[in-house]
C-alpha cells in the first residue's frame, strides 16, 4: 500500500497553500502529492484567490520538493494540445528528479469550458485515444527519430519527440467507470487504474473488468497499480471529526459510508475494507488544504497504525 494526498485547488488554494500542504506531506512519510487540473469552482466554495494551473504547480513543487510523487488526477485532454502537454510533463519529471506521474482524463465539466473558453467537442473519447496515443508515442520514440501521427483529430508531421521524461517509464494513470472503451484505454496506454471515489461495494467490479479487458487484449493485469482516490476527513474524536465535516460542508454519516472517516480507528478499518477489495494505493482527498493538522492525524494515528 501507499498513501497520496489530493487536494482540489480550485475549490480555493494558492500556490502557498498547495506548497505547505506537499511540504507537510513529504514530512509526514505520504508518498504523493496530487492535485485536480481544473479552471473553475465548483458547488458553494468561493473560489478565492482563483485558479492556479496545474503543471506551472507541479513545476514549482518539483523544485522545492525532494521524495515524494507529484501528478495529476486528472489532467483533462481538452486543456492541452498532446504534444504540448508531453514537453511540459517530461520536462516537470526532469525539474522533480524523475518523479512527475501523468493522470489524465478525456474532459467532463462542460461549464468549465465556456467560462474559459476552451472548445468542448464532440467525440471526446474518440480525442482521447488519439491524445494518449501521441504522448506515448512520443514518449517512445528513439532519440534522434522523428514522430509522425496523423488521426481525425490531430496530425503531426515530424516533431523531434523530445524532450524524454527522465523516468524510463513516465506512470500514467487513468480512471472512469465506462464499460468499453475506459478499460480498453487503460490496458494499452496505462500504469495505473484509478477508481475515483467508488463505493466499497463495487470496487472489485471495477478491477475486475480493467483485469477481463487486460487479458483480452494479451497484457498481463498485474503490470497494473490498482487505485483509488477517497475523501479523507478523520478526527481524533468525534467532535473534532464532525467539526471538520463542518468546514467542508458535508455530512459526517455520509462521509462515512463514502470515504475514508471518523475516528482513526475507523479511517484505519476503512481502508481496510478497500484492500480487501483489492485497491493497492490511495488518494486521500484533503478538501481543507488549511488544516495541516489533519494531515498529520492521519499519518501518525491512521497510517502509522497500518
Amino acid at each position: 500500500m501507499d498513501f497520496r494526498i489530493f487536494t482540489e485547488p480550485q475549490q480555493g488554494a494558492s500556490y502557498d497553500d498547495l506548497l505547505a500542504v506537499a511540504r507537510a506531506a513529504e514530512k509526514l512519510g505520504f508518498d504523493g502529492f496530487f492535485r485536480s487540473d481544473h479552471f473553475m469552482r465548483m458547488g458553494s466554495a468561493d473560489g478565492l484567490p482563483g485558479p492556479t494551473d496545474a503543471w506551472t504547480t507541479l513545476a514549482g513543487l518539483a523544485r522545492e520538493t525532494s521524495r515524494i510523487r507529484l501528478g495529476t488526477l486528472m489532467t483533462s485532454a481538452t486543456f492541452r494540445h498532446p504534444a504540448i502537454l508531453a514537453v511540459q510533463a517530461a520536462q516537470v519529471d526532469h525539474m522533480s528528479g524523475g518523479r512527475v506521474e501523468l493522470g489524465i482524463g478525456a474532459g467532463w465539466f462542460e461549464a468549465e469550458h465556456r467560462a474559459f473558453g476552451i472548445p468542448f467537442p464532440p467525440k471526446l473519447f474518440d480525442r482521447f485515444e488519439e491524445q494518449l496515443a501521441i504522448i506515448t508515442g512520443l514518449w517512445d520514440t528513439p532519440d534522434g527519430v522523428s514522430f509522425t501521427f496523423r488521426g481525425d483529430h490531430y496530425t503531426l508531421e515530424d516533431n523531434p519527440a523530445l524532450p524524454k521524461p527522465l523516468q524510463s517509464e513516465l506512470p500514467i494513470i487513468i480512471g472512469g467507470n465506462g464499460p468499453t472503451r475506459t478499460p480498453e484505454f487503460v490496458a494499452r496506454f496505462a500504469n495505473e487504474y484509478n477508481a475515483a471515489f467508488p463505493e466499497l461495494d463495487a470496487v472489485r467490479g471495477r478491477f475486475g473488468t480493467i483485469r477481463d479487458t487486460c487479458e483480452r487484449l494479451e497484457r498481463n493485469p498485474d503490470d497494473l497499480v490498482y487505485s483509488a482516490a477517497l475523501v479523507a476527513c478523520v478526527g481524533s474524536t468525534e467532535e473534532e471529526f464532525r467539526r471538520r465535516a463542518s468546514i467542508i460542508g458535508r455530512d459526517p454519516q455520509e462521509l462515512r459510508e463514502h470515504g475514508i472517516c471518523g475516528t482513526p480507528s475507523e479511517a484505519a478499518d476503512r481502508i481496510g475494507a478497500f484492500v480487501r477489495e483489492g485497491v493497492e494505493r490511495f488518494y486521500l482527498q484533503i478538501l481543507d488544504v488549511n488544516d495541516l493538522d489533519h494531515i498529520e492525524l492521519i499519518a501518525r494515528e491512521v497510517i502509522a497504525a497500518l
